[in-house]
C-alpha cells in the first residue's frame, strides 16, 4: 500500500526545506503469493521523512495495522515539527530533538492498533513492524521494530544499520547458529518485538550522520529473505544513478526468487548537505509564531 499524504497545515518559516536536498524512491509490490499487500510505505520529501510497515495478522488485518502506524506517525510528525526549530538537541536523549517527537508518535500508534485489535473481533492480534527515518541537520534518526530493515550504501558499500528484532537474530547474537545457517532457518518471520501487539511497545532509535551521495534502503523482509545483501549492494553498484531503475530491479530480483511475500522498497539519496546555519533572526520569527 503506497499511501500519498498531504501537508498537515503551511509550514513555519523556521522549517527546514529538503525538497531539493532528497531523493525519494518508493516502491511496494504485492509479490507473487499473496493476493492482497500488507506493507504501507509513504514519504514527505519537504521534511525528510520516510516510514515503511510490514503488517501482520488474521485476513487482512495486518493491512489494517500498517496502514494505522504510517497515516498516525505521519500526520502527528508533521505536525509536531511544525514548532521545532531544526538544528535543537535532545539533552536527555543526546539526540536531535526531533528524536523525541518520534518516539512520541510511535507511542501514539501503538496505541491506537491495540485498541482497535482488542475491540474488532475480525483485528485481534493483528500488528505490524515499522521502520521510519527523519533526515534532520545533516543527521538520520532511524527508528525501527521488527525484522523490517534500513540498509546505508555509502562508496559503493551496504551496510545494514538497523538490526532485526526476531528469533533468528537472538540466535546468531547467543551463538546457536551462525550467519550462514540463519539463511537456510525456518524461523525466518518470527518476530520479537512488533507495533499493536502489546500495550507498549519499544522503539529502537538511533541517530546516524549523513554523507552527500549517501543512498538509504528502507525494504519490508519480502525483498532482505529473498534476496542477498551482497546481490543487493551489487544491483546498487550498477543502478544507483537512477533510483527508479534500482527500485523495480530490487523488486523483479524478490520476485524472481519466488516473491512468497509481499515486497517494499524505498530509496533515498542524499543530494547535498542539509545543516542548519543558526541564525539571530530565528529567534525574531519564532517570537512572531
Amino acid at each position: 500500500m503506497l499511501l500519498t499524504l498531504g501537508n498537515v497545515r503551511q509550514r513555519s518559516p523556521l522549517d527546514m526545506n529538503l525538497h531539493n536536498t532528497l531523493e525519494i524512491i518508493r516502491l511496494t509490490d504485492v509479490g507473487q503469493r499473496r493476493d492482497h499487500n500488507e506493507d504501507a510505505i509513504a514519504s514527505d520529501d519537504s521534511m525528510g521523512f520516510v516510514i515503511l510497515a510490514d503488517g501482520m495478522g488474521g485476513y487482512k488485518a495486518g493491512e489494517v495495522a500498517s496502514e494505522i502506524a504510517v497515516l498516525s506517525i505521519t500526520a502527528e510528525l508533521k505536525e509536531a515539527m511544525l514548532d521545532l526549530r531544526p538544528g535543537q538537541m535532545d539533552a536527555e536523549l543526546n539526540m536531535q530533538a526531533e528524536a523525541r517527537l518520534m518516539i512520541e508518535a510511535v507511542r501514539n500508534a501503538n496505541d491506537a492498533i491495540y485498541q482497535v485489535s482488542q475491540t474488532q473481533p475480525q483485528c485481534a492480534g493483528m500488528g505490524t513492524t515499522l521502520v521510519v527515518g527523519l533526515f534532520t541537520n545533516n543527521k538520520l534518526l532511524v527508528g525501527h521494530i521488527g525484522d523490517s530493515r534500513m540498509y546505508r550504501y555509502r562508496q559503493e558499500q551496504l551496510l545494514q544499520i538497523t538490526e532485526d528484532h526476531s528469533l533468528l537474530q537472538e540466535q546468531i547474537k547467543s551463538g546457536l547458529i551462525t550467519a550462514e545457517q540463519a539463511k537456510y532457518s525456518a524461523n525466518k518471520n518470527l518476530v520479537t518485538r512488533a507495533l499493536g501487539i502489546d500495550p507498549e511497545v519499544d522503539l529502537e532509535l538511533n541517530e546516524f550522520d549523513v554523507e552527500v551521495d549517501d543512498i538509504y534502503l528502507l525494504c519490508s523482509d519480502g525483498l532482505s529473505d529473498l534476496v542477498e545483501d551482497e546481490v543487493i549492494q551489487h544491483t546498487l553498484n550498477m543502478l544507483s544513478s537512477d533510483l527508479t531503475e534500482t527500485a523495480h530491479k530490487l523488486v523483479q530480483l524478490a520476485n524472481d526468487n519466488g516473491g512468497k511475500d509481499n515486497i517494499s522498497v524505498i530509496l533515498v539519496r542524499v543530494k547535498k548537505s542539509f545543516e542548519y546555519k543558526y541564525a539571530w533572526y530565528d529567534d525574531f520569527l519564532g517570537w512572531l509564531k
